[in-house]
């Protein structure tokens, strides 16, 4: 997930959600990063995790390093075993406070009313850790709009490195049989729930609030990211988390910070298996002064971006333009 701050990722996941049937298509060219050695090539690509349906934002230079990655790292692999989820969260805790106790007065009357039209008993919800209640509640609101898990970005890639089907016993392969793609994560989904569980109860709750606020200010955060990432413009993408002021100090280190820099020691580490990998992790991990780029440099790695080829107009329109050019 792009960790823009607890609260605004809250609060940007569901603009998305709501825009997810409004949008009319779109070329995308988002930002692609590259380096390597002699033996391994690894590319580094910003997701976006809930894309709204007709963005065409694989273009010739992405379909490429997709093919030619013998392995996929995602920032986590969630398990569709609803019991092996339901073991990443804790046990049922009835001493917690109520949970509507658990956000300001003024925004009570508008979160009991959310819990109702998400069908959620606060009951239950009360004998959650307030982080986890956040969880529950983003994804019954998401399931109510009809937000599939895999509507984002991510969900287009994995088919690409899915298991080929097995041949029908007794027919003939034809040609050699291409090595399977592997998966792997940079966090396991217990390390990535911790982040939200190691956060001050103030916090915690904060986030829980968020969920009462309006959505006028989610709708526009969401259409700039959304914006910049079509185009691969990295420094509105920077500024997005430089100017996020719910991205307080400690949440930074937390949730930004610390994560790049175990990323970029994964990355560093992966040089060292021949290979070519596709690194798809949330766009604002690979923008700005914290960015997993810049923590490869500080290493002596240096990361290239490769840029989409620029369309060659006709001949006519470019003589027509250097001679207006020369007027």
């Amino acid at each position: 997930m792009t960790y823009i701050s607890p609260m605004r990722f809250l609060r940007r996941l569901l603009a998305a959600a709501l825009a997810l049937t409004l949008a009319a298509p779109v070329t995308a060219a988002p930002a692609l990063w590259r380096f390597g050695d002699k033996d391994t090539t690894i590319y580094l690509f910003g997701t976006i995790h809930a894309l709204p349906p007709g963005y065409r934002w694989q273009d010739a230079r992405i379909r490429r390093a997709m093919a030619s990655a013998d392995t996929l790292a995602i920032e986590t692999i969630i398990d569709k075993d609803p019991q092996a989820i339901a073991r990443l969260f804790p046990p049922p805790d009835p001493s917690l406070p109520p949970i509507i106790e658990r956000v300001p007065e003024k925004s009570r009357k508008a979160f009991a009313a959310i819990l109702e039209r998400a069908k959620l008993d606060p009951a239950m919800l009360s004998r959650m850790p307030t982080w986890q209640a956040s969880f529950m509640l983003m994804g019954a609101m998401m399931k109510d709009l009809g937000v599939a898990r895999d509507s984002g970005v991510e969900g287009s890639i994995l088919p690409a490195f899915a298991p080929a089907a097995p041949p029908a016993s007794g027919a003939a392969v034809p040609g050699p049989v291409a090595a399977p793609k592997k998966v792997e994560a940079l966090e396991t989904a217990s390390e990535q729930l911790g982040l939200f569980a190691s956060l001050p109860e103030a916090d915690q709750r904060e986030m829980l609030a968020s969920f009462a606020d309006g959505s006028g200010e989610a709708r526009k955060d969401y259409a700039r990211l959304l914006r910049a990432w079509t185009t691969g413009d990295q420094a509105s993408i920077a500024r997005a988390f430089n100017e996020d002021e719910d991205l307080t100090p400690h949440l930074r280190d937390v949730l930004l910070k610390k994560r790049n820099e175990n990323w970029a020691r994964w990355l560093k580490t992966r040089l060292d298996v021949p290979g070519t990998v596709f690194v798809a992790v949330g766009a604002g991990h690979l923008a700005g002064p914290l960015s997993v780029q810049t923590m490869l440099k500080a290493d002596g790695i240096t990361v290239s971006r490769v840029w989409p080829p620029r369309k060659r107009r006709p001949a006519g329109a470019v003589r027509r333009t250097a001679a207006r050019s020369a007027r």
